[in-house]
């Protein structure tokens, strides 16, 4: 009897919903972790038709102050990375979805945002005459590209186009760690490597060789609040930067989640203290049958 009613008690945990849901959640959260790690789904992989030499060296995981569920940007770092932007980046990248409003309150003020902004020559027009003309940029104007067309960009780079950098961090696999590990990754091709001229070794860009050459160096830009500038302190803050760049709704989009969080905890126990008050009395009523006695 003993051995019946354990191999009962098993079969039907085995067969019961809890046991359903944790094997589900084990093997969706196995299959994520998995991913997650290697990049890859298991036992399928990637199609691909280059090697992983090809591919490029996987870049570390680095622990970015906002990537947590709860963690917001760092604004000082979004600053210093706009500094570097401005002074080193922007000579052969652009930055077209940003304008001059979306740094207000996010790393400069709006008087700081706008005399930046007259720093800079607009085309507009026509006027009276039906002449364009130039005028001072405003908070509504888009950072300025460096170069006035596609063709002019490939001319001036030896025929590479430099990608515009408003949604880099979004478009490259590994996003934040590719990006830092990109530009700091030079390093003189290993033997039996051969990079032709005009080219750059860096084991982290596909293929190895790119047309960038290396950019950050230490002490290269000043900060103004006075962080010591390294090749590491500029490559963080301009990631930070771009990575604010290609979210910028990245703060205010976990706060609403969070709030989102609240509302629906409160809702749910007011639902259940409702549900609990209004059926008590039902749940705890007990009936009770009196048959009549019989007549002698």
């Amino acid at each position: 009897m003993a051995s019946t009613s354990s191999s009962e008690s098993q079969a039907s945990f085995l067969t019961s919903r809890t046991s359903l849901v944790a094997i589900s959640t084990f093997t969706v959260g196995t299959i994520a972790w998995y991913t997650h790690l290697y990049g890859t789904i298991p036992f399928i992989g990637q199609v691909s038709a280059n090697s992983p030499s090809e591919e490029g060296l996987h870049p570390t995981a680095y622990p970015w102050s906002h990537n947590g569920w709860f963690q917001t940007f760092d604004h000082s770092s979004i600053r210093r990375g706009y500094q570097v932007y401005k002074e080193v980046c922007a000579a052969c990248h652009s930055l077209e979805r940003i304008a001059w409003r979306n740094l207000v309150g996010v790393s400069h003020t709006a008087s700081e945002a706008k005399a930046m902004a007259e720093e800079v020559e607009y085309p507009d027009g026509p006027n009276d005459q039906g002449e364009m003309f130039q005028r001072p940029g405003k908070l509504s104007d888009y950072l300025p590209s460096p170069y006035p067309n596609e063709e002019a960009a490939r001319s001036s780079n030896g025929g590479a186009l430099p990608p515009d950098l408003s949604l880099i961090i979004k478009a490259r696999h590994g996003g934040c760690d590719y990006v830092y590990s990109l530009l700091t990754g030079y390093v003189d091709p290993p033997a039996g490597v051969d990079i032709r001229e005009g080219l750059n070794y860096n084991p982290y860009f596909p293929g190895g060789a790119i047309a960038m050459a290396r950019v950050l160096f230490d002490g290269l830009v000043e900060y103004d609040d006075g962080t010591p500038g390294t090749t590491s302190q500029y490559a963080k803050d301009v990631v930070t930067f771009l990575n604010w760049a290609s979210e910028p709704e990245h703060d205010e989009r976990k706060k609403i989640g969070l709030q989102a969080i609240i509302l629906m905890s409160s809702m749910t126990l007011v639902a259940l203290y409702t549900k609990r008050f209004k059926w008590t009395s039902l749940k705890n009523r007990k009936i009770v049958y009196n048959p009549p006695k019989p007549k002698h």
